[in-house]
């Protein structure tokens, strides 16, 4: 699996986000360039106020840089107005928050479900999707509970499950383990990393908790807006295949793989 234009499904070249102005300012993220390959996990790591929010947000449309240029499946999303972000987000770019983000009021099943009820996905088929969902993160048996009778783990699970409805190619997931304990935290990262394989996105976590690197293709690191280089990344920013990376097959919104 590729991106759009047959190479990476991320790239970012010369990105530069400044906030204030004058003495006062905070540079965010300065000259910022690295390539994402497809179907791979990759963790950014650094310390609070590093810069690595902005980074996500501006990679998934939610921020936009002062300069350079960030393009995510062939799309330069530094071009798009605001209807062309909404697209991206609700075909290409999906999120994971630290804080769930689920509505309170529905059940895991009807959470999974929103985003393919927003895009107008017919019932049964959005409902055979939500069931597939829910068995890949192990909540089947769960998808009638709302989210106070479900454990902060159970919780982070539906809103990966969501995230998956409509099948993005990049999955943004910023500090999707900050409210949970060290042992449902990896268990949660363990997922995402069987996501990967399953369904074939591309994956970008952010995460202060060492432990958790080990499960991701490539490690890069923020500090102060400036990326280190990574043993992955070359000069100019693009990165090789990962050797141990494979070709998955990925659910459509149907239900049905491809190879």
């Amino acid at each position: 699996m590729t991106g759009g234009n047959g190479g990476p499904l991320v790239s970012v070249r010369g990105v530069h986000r400044r906030f204030g102005s004058g003495a006062t300012a905070v540079h965010a993220l300065r000259d910022v360039t690295f390539d994402l390959a497809p179907g791979t996990m990759t963790a950014l790591v650094g310390r609070s106020g590093s810069g690595k929010t902005t980074l996500l947000n501006v990679i998934g449309g939610l921020d936009r840089p002062d300069s350079g240029t960030v393009l995510v499946d062939g799309t330069d999303v530094t071009s798009l107005d605001e209807d062309g972000l909404s697209l991206l987000r609700r075909e290409k770019v999906s999120y994971v928050f630290q804080t769930f983000g689920l509505i309170p009021v529905l059940s895991a099943a009807e959470n999974v479900g929103a985003p393919l009820r927003l895009a107008r996905v017919p019932a049964a088929e959005r409902e055979r999707r939500v069931a597939l969902l829910l068995e890949l993160v192990g909540l089947a048996d769960h998808a009638e509970q709302v989210p106070g009778e479900l454990s902060g783990g159970q919780q982070q699970r539906v809103a990966i499950a969501r995230a998956l409805a409509a099948s993005p190619r990049l999955l943004i997931a910023d500090e999707p383990t900050g409210q949970l304990d060290a042992e449902t935290g990896l268990s949660v990262m363990a997922l995402l990393r069987g996501v990967v394989e399953s369904e074939g996105v591309t994956a970008l976590v952010s995460t202060h908790d060492p432990t958790m690197l080990a499960l991701a293709d490539r490690v890069i690191r923020i500090n102060d807006g400036h990326l280190d280089q990574d043993p992955g990344q070359r000069s100019d920013g693009q990165v090789d295949q990962p050797s141990g990376t494979r070709s998955h097959g990925r659910l459509d919104s149907d239900g049905r793989g491809d190879s």
